[in-house]
């Protein structure tokens, strides 16, 4: 069985809660749980990314050439008129 959980909402936030639940058939406490489920998703998958990010920064400290993304763009402007265009040189390793 599900666990009861009390919140306090502002009367604006009931109020559109409400008209919600009117226009759509669906009862207030089904719009509530939808949203805290929608945003708990959001949350995991938020940490996920800002998890992955900073394991792909560890290792591209660690492993990766970096490149400056000026001298990038430049060599991408290069391979439009020559495909064989030499790749920049990595700004530190």
């Amino acid at each position: 069985m599900a666990a009861t959980t009390t919140i306090r909402l502002a009367p604006e936030l009931r109020a559109r809660l409400q008209a919600l639940s009117e226009q759509t058939g669906r009862s207030v406490h089904s719009l509530i749980v939808e949203a805290v489920e929608r945003h708990a998703d959001y949350e995991a998958q938020l940490q996920a990314l800002v998890r992955d990010a900073l394991a792909a920064d560890a290792g591209i400290e660690q492993l990766a050439e970096v490149y400056r993304a000026e001298d990038v763009q430049a060599w991408l402007e290069r391979l439009v008129t020559d495909p064989q265009a030499a790749r920049p040189t990595p700004w530190r390793r």
